[in-house]
């Protein structure tokens, strides 16, 4: 009896073992294979013109969103879109709720450190949006020291404000800072100059706000989980795609052209 039940101990230790070292192999497959696996590219977004925004039909357009779907063909896959708090946007990563974060997102030194980032591809900057009443009074930074200013919580906007001394309220998402603005609850804000040329001025949803101080120049990325194979996946599809026009054919679509980095 004893020596069976030896032997029952020591053949589960050995389909335990066995089954931990195919954990180990499925983990050793990588991120590339976890994607193709499931079939779908999870990308972490905000509203957020002109890179990813819902269009008439409801279904997310944009340069951004445009450019992932391509990229999520290229490895077999479809791109799904999912809204995310931006500040927590490093979690939602790593929880494995999305598998990139692709929404107009700068190069900071953080973001470098706690992600596999793409090569850039797009150029960008901090700007300042406010009423066209005040604008003669922007003229530098210390003309903003009186003023309440918004910016969306965790982004590059939100550091380049703090960088500069503002008083600042942090809210969820850009798109909330610019109503902040058009409602006279905030006196400004800083946003992206991408969202800002697209958002503000005649012709647009916000006509009476206009964008003047840049307080920072910066590029963008694509951020995936750190040693992630779909790091150079992604750059390896950007050259081709730029290669054969891809990219400045989307680019062109939402009048970005001068954006876009080749």
């Amino acid at each position: 009896m004893k020596k069976m039940l030896c032997t029952l101990l020591a053949l589960t230790m050995l389909f335990l073992l066995a089954a931990c070292g195919q954990q180990g192999a499925a983990g050793e497959a990588g991120d590339l294979a976890y994607v193709k696996d499931k079939g779908t590219l999870i990308v972490g977004i905000t509203d957020f013109a002109p890179m990813d925004y819902r269009g008439d039909d409801g279904s997310w357009i944009g340069f951004d969103a445009d450019l992932a779907r391509a990229f999520a063909a290229s490895l077999g896959v479809e791109a799904e879109f999912l809204e995310i708090d931006w500040d927590n946007k490093l979690l939602e990563l790593n929880d494995k709720n999305i598998d990139c974060v692709w929404n107009g997102m700068t190069l900071t030194e953080e973001v470098l450190s706690s992600m596999g980032c793409s090569e850039p591809y797009w150029n960008n900057a901090q700007v300042v949006v406010l009423k066209k009443e005040l604008a003669a009074e922007v003229k530098d930074v210390e003309s903003l020291s009186s003023l309440r200013v918004a910016v969306e919580a965790g982004s590059a906007g939100q550091a380049a404000a703090e960088e500069a001394g503002l008083s600042i309220t942090a809210l969820l998402t850009q798109a909330d800072a610019l109503m902040e603005v058009e409602a006279g609850t905030s006196d400004a804000c800083v946003i992206d100059l991408s969202m800002a040329r697209a958002m503000t001025g005649e012709g647009t949803s916000y006509a009476d706000l206009v964008y003047e101080l840049s307080l920072t120049e910066e590029v963008y990325g694509v951020g995936f989980r750190q040693d992630s194979e779909l790091v150079a996946a992604y750059n390896d599809f950007y050259a081709k795609a730029w290669a054969d026009g891809t990219v400045q054919a989307i680019a062109e679509t939402y009048d970005v052209a001068d954006f876009v980095i080749g």
